[in-house]
């Protein structure tokens, strides 16, 4: 994964709009391709057909995702979307939008809560629990996994490491991440990478809800 195993940091902050551009990174390859978008305030991503799904993850902004009928659906900074196949997609944007795209074949296991073409909220799909930790999967394969964690205050997760790359999108509360002996405080809308092996762990300060991007490849 093209991410730095590091410090928390901040996709909208680290990919930026460029005047009048659309800009794309990609993070990961594969079938399960990651790839961050920074579009400039009304660019447009024509509607094309694509033979996946679409896992949008928006950071900041505004983007409205439409079809070829003109149908379309707007979706705010931390806001999902979930793409049909084959059929057109695009994206425009009035505001200027960051975002998160996940590749998702057809083949993989979806959560039956996620339906294409619906705007939702990760944080708001999982409950919090009275002393327990509440984990969803949204999206796997054998060689990804996608799942939002709800931690009720003085719950965390013990040090362990992680078997492939991981990506944290902190999406509700606050909490600390233990990576490597030492400890990074994460706030709602920041992320936060593990490599392979890295030794890890996460303690909520308060309640806290996380998404984590598991990958295999």
């Amino acid at each position: 994964m093209k991410e730095a195993a590091r410090e928390v940091f901040s996709i909208a902050k680290e990919n930026a709009p460029v005047p009048r551009c659309t800009v794309s990174k990609e993070v990961h390859s594969g079938k399960n391709a990651i790839v961050h978008f920074s579009m400039a305030k009304n660019t447009d991503i024509s509607a094309e057909i694509y033979p996946y799904h679409k896992l949008l993850l928006i950071h900041s902004g505004v983007v409205e995702v439409y079809g070829a009928a003109g149908d379309a659906v707007r979706a705010k900074s931390a806001d999902s979307i979930f793409t049909d196949a084959d059929t057109p997609v695009g994206i425009r944007t009035d505001t200027g939008a960051v975002y998160t795209e996940i590749a998702i074949q057809k083949e993989d296991i979806v959560n039956e809560i996620i339906k294409a073409g619906e705007v939702f909220n990760l944080a708001e799909i999982i409950p919090y629990q009275d002393g327990k930790i509440v984990n969803m999967d949204i999206v796997q394969n054998d060689k990804m996994k996608f799942v939002v964690m709800a931690f009720d205050e003085g719950t965390g997760l013990s040090e362990h490491a992680a078997p492939g790359e991981a990506i944290v999108f902190a999406l509700d509360g606050k909490a600390v991440i233990g990576y490597e002996g030492k400890d990074h405080p994460i706030n709602a809308g920041e992320q936060f990478h593990f490599a392979q092996g890295g030794l890890h762990s996460v303690k909520a300060n308060g309640k806290f809800k996380m998404g984590l991007l598991l990958t295999l490849e």
